[in-house]
């Protein structure tokens, strides 16, 4: 065993660059040497195979082999070999969905909290590893049995976290309006917003803010928070009632 490692990344593409370019000097300093082999879960996207096949094209430029799950005979026993788990993007209803159907919330969460196996995601692949999918951009296009998520951490995540274009004209919901709605809901955990190119990582009892862009914190009842890369996010992970801070 061993505590647990997470690299939790907002986007998969950043804009100027091609697929996990952004992050992929953090993604080799996270996995480093003992990680040979990473299981990537590509549920979150139709097209399976292709999205195995740019993951795979990706890792094995990093020097890592890639089994994706959806080609193993037993999901379930794939986990249990895993030597890394990397959850990629896509709609994130149709990510949980599959993590239900095929039994393998708990046996992530044993592996990553119990056995210390890295754990990287990226947008889909991030809302899942937190409390709830409550906080995700995406459309509901299919119907998971809970949006209780993989638990990984004790807070949820707004990736691909936008703010408010002062020269817009449109009326909408912002997305900081969108979480404040959340945050009315009693016995709300706190919400990351994740601007695109951050990421969380997060090494036992330690959390910090990586990448190029800054992120916003949103706790309930209280004002949102402006945090730049480098910030110690760790008290985050504290279990406890945030909301009484």
């Amino acid at each position: 065993g061993g505590p647990r490692r997470l690299l939790l990344v907002s986007n998969s593409t950043l804009h100027g660059g091609g697929y996990l370019g952004h992050c992929q000097r953090h993604i080799k300093s996270f996995l480093g040497q003992k990680v040979k082999r990473v299981l990537f879960v590509p549920y979150a996207l139709h097209d399976r195979d292709a999205y195995a096949r740019t993951a795979r094209e990706k890792f094995e430029s990093l020097g890592y082999g890639l089994d994706s799950i959806h080609e193993a005979c037993d999901p379930v026993e794939a986990v249990r070999k895993s030597e890394a788990i990397f959850i990629g993007g896509g709609n994130t209803f149709r990510l949980l969905k599959a993590l239900y159907d095929n039994s393998l919330i708990q046996e992530i969460r044993k592996r990553v909290l119990e056995d210390g196996i890295p754990y990287m995601g990226s947008s889909a692949g991030t809302n899942v590893a937190t409390v709830s999918i409550n906080t995700t951009n995406d459309m509901p296009i299919v119907y998971p049995p809970s949006l209780q998520a993989l638990g990984l951490v004790p807070f949820n995540i707004n990736p691909h976290y936008l703010d408010p274009d002062v020269k817009s004209t449109h009326m909408g919901e912002t997305r900081e309006e969108r979480i404040r709605q959340y945050h009315e809901e009693p016995n709300t955990p706190p919400v990351l917003g994740l601007r695109e190119g951050a990421m969380l990582l997060v090494e036992g009892d330690k959390a910090t803010l990586q990448g190029v862009t800054g992120a916003r914190l949103f706790l309930r009842g209280k004002k949102p928070t402006e945090h730049e890369p480098g910030t110690d996010f760790s008290f985050l992970l504290i279990d406890s009632n945030l909301q009484n801070l």
